[in-house]
């Protein structure tokens, strides 16, 4: 069996790894590049193998960095089939239109700006590319080993990330990888807790937070209605950038656990984003992959999806019509990382405002403009335009969907013996302190994937 590391080596997004064994050649994700203009460029360049030669393609989960290629996958050859947790199968349509619809208006603006003898800006991919990647996928449950190929067998494991994220367990050629996806925390509201894997002779495995701990999730949320409290009496809106998957949900959940205490109802709260409310439906037809807890907030409190004062915003007038709010508002809006989507146009319509407090309450990539503002930028640029920045930004960091260091070592530390392992999905200070902290612990050299890598087992 032989790994070649292609992308979210030295880097949190991009996630594509290439298996061959049993004669075979799998791919572990296609995901999207995502940074500063220059970084997404590469997502145009050519996959480092023949899409044509692949013969089946497995996806961890249906984040954007996960699958974002996977349309231009399809569109360059690929013919084999598509696997994913039959949750990730439903989000997977929503995720692939809007990535295809963001990049469809970027391309239009671009060109409306664009300057004699500029060459003419043209989408990744179009929203009608969605489809034929869309007719490949099978969908399959946790917990359910299967042949995929001959020789080659498969075994999909909760990772506790997202709604259907897996852990991938992966037999040929009489060895076992094991590639841990993204990792959620331990007590992640809504989701169960990422699966223990016992047995593997390679371990790839995410470090996204490789060099430090999440605060307690209690605390977590205490600081964010403490930034409710104070953003009311600054007589301002509170504008939070996050993911249309999984955090948007939690978010809701929290505030329908805390609603009575935090005074929610005092609020106007927008959900401004279409792909969230199609993500929420998703949800409801799920409730099975639900944990202990969700099902008793579900019963109990406000259900979080039907707050009485929540407002799905789905229609481009409904969106522009929030930013004549003043103050009042809280706003969840995408992208995650602020580099796309409709919190652009209310960190345009706010930044400016000393009262406005912007949430941040995800991982920021370097290059996006979710990271210069948690940076400490005092001027940002905003679809063409510069925007001093005055309002108050706060880093949550206990809300991560990524578990932490010690989360990452618990999880490598449920293994049975210690099988050699290979750090994905991280930059290199966070994978170097993970690297370190396990060697020590466990008396084992660690890799560090590296883009072009082979590793053979």
């Amino acid at each position: 069996m032989e790994v070649e590391f292609h992308g979210a080596a030295g880097e949190v997004t991009g996630s594509m790894h290439l298996v061959t064994a049993a004669g075979r050649r799998i791919l572990l994700d296609c995901g999207m590049i995502q940074g500063s203009r220059d970084q997404e460029r590469r997502n145009f360049d050519d996959f480092p193998f023949a899409p044509e030669s692949l013969d089946a393609l497995v996806l961890s989960h249906a984040h954007i960095d996960h699958i974002g290629r996977v349309p231009l996958l399809v569109k360059r050859g690929f013919r084999g089939p598509i696997f994913i947790q039959r949750a990730g199968a439903d989000l997977m349509p929503v995720m692939l239109k809007d990535s295809a619809s963001l990049a469809e208006s970027d391309a239009d603006r671009a060109n409306r700006r664009r300057r004699a003898g500029e060459p003419v800006a043209v989408p990744l991919y179009a929203i009608e590319d969605v489809e034929p990647a869309m007719r490949l996928v099978q969908a399959l449950d946790y917990d359910h080993r299967q042949p995929i190929l001959p020789g080659v067998e498969l075994c999909l494991r909760d990772a506790g990330h997202i709604l259907g994220s897996c852990i991938v367990e992966l037999w040929a050629d009489d060895r076992k990888l094991v590639f841990s996806g993204d990792l959620g925390p331990p007590g992640t509201p809504i989701l169960r807790d990422a699966v223990s894997v016992r047995e593997a002779d390679l371990v790839l495995m995410e470090s996204t937070y490789g060099d430090r701990n999440h605060r307690d999730r209690e605390g977590t949320v205490h600081e964010l209605g403490d930034i409710f409290e104070q953003a009311w009496r600054d007589r301002g809106n509170v504008l939070i950038p996050a993911f249309a998957v999984g955090r948007s949900q939690e978010l809701l959940y929290w505030f329908a656990r805390y609603w009575d205490q935090w005074r929610l109802d005092r609020w106007r709260i927008f959900l401004d984003s279409p792909m969230a409310a199609r993500v929420v439906q998703v949800y409801g037809r799920h409730h099975d992959l639900f944990d202990e807890d969700a099902r008793k907030v579900w019963e109990q409190k406000p259900d979080p999806f039907h707050l009485p004062n929540l407002h799905i915003t789905e229609s481009t007038d409904e969106s522009m019509a929030i930013n004549r709010i003043e103050n009042g508002a809280i706003v969840i809006a995408g992208s995650g990382m602020a580099n796309g989507g409709r919190i652009l146009h209310h960190l345009a319509h706010n930044l400016q405002r000393r009262s406005t407090h912007v949430v941040f309450v995800g991982y920021q990539a370097q290059g996006t403009l979710g990271r210069r503002l948690v940076d400490g930028a005092r001027w940002v640029r905003i679809h063409g335009r510069d925007y001093h920045v005055n309002a108050q930004m706060h880093t949550v960091g206990g809300l991560s969907a990524h578990t932490d260091q010690r989360g990452l070592m618990d999880w490598y530390g449920g293994f049975q013996a210690r099988p050699p392992l290979v750090l994905v999905h991280g930059e290199d200070k966070a994978r170097e302190a993970l690297a370190g902290e396990i060697g020590e612990r466990d008396g084992i050299e660690v890799q560090l994937s590296r883009p072009g890598m082979r590793l053979t087992v």
